[in-house]
């Protein structure tokens, strides 16, 4: 590794390295493309795909990002986005769990549907897609129903995940598992102009008082139905608290909820 480093190191302007060095290395040295981002990350190196994020994130903070491993439960409407987001911001290990393909009544919200994708599994378009934004980042999909029986197995090996489910009993299931396996959890939700995010700590049983009083399979957007611009806010905040964790910086929703009113901009802080 040490001649890869002198080659990056001669060919970085003012402390990045350009996506045609990063290319160009990993065919000259037959590497995958994440072991040279890797690779210039640990020389406090930047490639040059983040400079716009370097006055928020550092170098340091960067590699932490890309050394991060995060599993995203669903992959529709929120799941999409934070998918999405994650690869650009240069998270390095994502697993994207969901059974379905896409259906065209996905076209109204969901980031990774077209009209060319309808029938196609969405965790495999998912992970195409990602490898076009950013070949960095090491996707795995998942085509499976997450449940208490195989939740371990999909999620004992992450640092945290993201609820992107639209099932109040799978959402349980998850809480439950990720607090056996002692891994964050980040649950987002959206039903028509409204949304919820709440980060929860293992040994917490934040979702459980949420949905205490839930005896419905699906929650309000079962009625409400999912609106395009809601649904990237929620996202949007669930990788902003998946970020938080993966830097250990920062203050998160834990211990609470954040209830978004979009229609009357209302934002709520729930104490549970």
């Amino acid at each position: 590794m040490e001649g890869i480093r002198k080659c990056l190191l001669a060919r970085a302007e003012k402390g990045l390295i350009h996506l045609s060095v990063q290319t160009w290395a990993a065919q000259t040295f037959g590497l995958p493309f994440s072991a040279i981002e890797g690779a210039i990350l640990e020389m406090g190196l930047l490639p040059a795909r983040y400079q716009r994020n370097q006055q928020s994130l550092s170098c340091r903070q960067q590699l932490s990002l890309f050394r991060g491993q995060v599993a995203v439960i669903g992959c529709g409407g929120l799941g999409g986005y934070i998918v999405e987001e994650l690869a650009r911001l240069g998270v390095g290990n994502i697993t994207v769990v969901d059974p379905d393909t896409f259906d065209e009544h996905n076209l109204n919200r969901q980031l990774f549907s077209k009209l060319a994708n309808l029938g196609q599994p969405k965790v495999t378009v998912a992970a195409d897609r990602i490898k076009e934004i950013n070949p960095a980042v090491t996707i795995e999909p998942v085509r499976n129903t997450f449940s208490g029986k195989n939740g371990r197995e999909l999620i004992e090996q992450v640092k945290v995940v993201a609820d992107a489910l639209d099932s109040i009993p799978r959402r349980l299931e998850l809480a439950e598992v990720c607090d056996k396996c002692g891994i964050p959890l980040v649950h987002g939700s959206v039903g028509g102009w409204y949304g919820q995010v709440t980060t929860q700590f293992p040994g917490e049983y934040t979702l459980q008082k949420i949905y205490s009083r839930y005896n419905h399979e699906r929650g309000i957007e079962k009625y409400l139905g999912n609106l395009s611009f809601v649904v990237p806010m929620i996202a949007s905040i669930e990788v902003a608290e998946i970020v938080k964790i993966l830097l250990g910086e920062g203050s998160t929703l834990r211990g609470k909820v954040l209830s978004l009113n979009l229609l009357d901009m209302e934002f709520t802080e729930i104490a549970f």
